[in-house]
């Protein structure tokens, strides 16, 4: 969803967990010139067709081979203190992940934040967006992009915990730490 807090969760989760790093899902974006248009002429950016899909699954895949090694080409390395652990923690945050079936069946967990109508669209205005919104767009393109894109996660994914993203960025981060850290737990073992 978008607005919904994805970032500002993930980057919450980076902070506090040893040996993370996030990957999200915007930095995969087409170049603005090959994103068709729809009939009303808005840019449609809410479909995976949008996403450099190959390029996040390659650099997933990188981490997944070389987690250490990953971060610290990408300038992780001051980010992240390594600790004496075999554990790392990937992080994938983005509005479709669920929708694209190679990378859904990577994750050991899956959270979904949702906000209503209202809030969601009171964030998106107050963003700027390069390029930006043109007058419509959220009403007659994500809205109903959101709505399309949900019905399909919903009825091909399973084991999603639903978060309120309405709730305080504290409470949602405190709640999938927590999780977290159980698998953490038994992946330590």
């Amino acid at each position: 969803m978008t607005n919904g807090g994805k970032t500002t969760l993930s980057k919450g989760l980076q902070e506090l967990l040893r040996n993370s790093l996030v990957i999200s899902q915007d930095n995969f974006f087409k170049d603005d010139s090959v994103v068709p248009a729809d009939v009303n002429g808005f840019k449609q950016y809410d479909t995976l067709d949008a996403l450099h899909m190959d390029r996040m699954m390659a650099d997933i895949g990188s981490w997944q081979e070389d987690p250490q090694g990953f971060m610290t080409s990408r300038g992780h390395a001051e980010d992240t203190a390594f600790e004496p652990s075999n554990v790392f923690v990937l992080i994938v945050e983005g509005f479709l992940i669920f929708n694209h079936g190679p990378l859904n069946t990577l994750f050991n967990k899956r959270y979904f934040l949702q906000i209503p109508y209202k809030i969601c669209k009171e964030r998106r205005s107050s963003r700027v967006y390069v390029p930006p919104d043109p007058p419509g767009y959220f009403d007659g393109y994500v809205w109903p992009m959101y709505l399309k894109n949900r019905k399909v996660m919903e009825e091909t994914v399973n084991d999603i915990v639903f978060l309120d993203g309405t709730k305080k960025s504290e409470m949602l981060l405190s709640t999938v730490l927590a999780d977290i850290q159980e698998i953490l737990k038994v992946t330590e073992r």
